[in-house]
């Protein structure tokens, strides 16, 4: 792609936000682009490939630190692939953490659920186990 693109075209093409963009820049994840003579940002293909690249593994739920090893290592194609599958294995063992403790907390919910008698506030079991006193019983 040789054409020039405004931040609001380049915002437009990878479905990610103008103040995400500029956040990119100014920590370093995305190249400053060229201004034209108007002093607007001008964004090229290359641009575009690497905010693709940011925004595919943001929605995968990479941090920024990992984004940016990983975009590190997409530039030196010839190098073993060993660390990008390192970084993806910690990854996905941080979500299967994650999906074990939202179990256990959607188990949790739903005994406290389960004990609701439904009569009135003064008796629910949900409003009692949230007050302090049972804060207290659970350390």
């Amino acid at each position: 792609m040789s054409d020039k693109l405004t931040i609001g075209k380049l915002a437009s093409a990878t479905g990610t936000k103008v103040e995400t963009i500029r956040y990119y820049e100014q920590i370093g994840l995305l190249a400053a682009p060229a201004r034209s003579a108007g002093n607007y940002r001008t964004y090229e293909g290359e641009h575009l490939r690497r905010l693709s690249f940011i925004r595919r593994a943001r929605d995968l739920g990479f941090s920024i630190d990992q984004v940016r090893e990983l975009m590190g290592l997409a530039d030196r194609r010839e190098q073993s692939c060993m660390a990008v599958d390192v970084i993806a294995n910690q990854h996905r063992d941080a979500i299967t953490r994650k999906i074990a403790d939202l179990t256990a907390l959607a188990s949790e919910l739903d005994a406290l659920i389960d004990s609701c008698s439904r009569n009135t506030v003064a008796e629910c079991r949900i409003i009692e186990a949230l007050g302090p006193s049972a804060e207290a019983r659970s350390h």
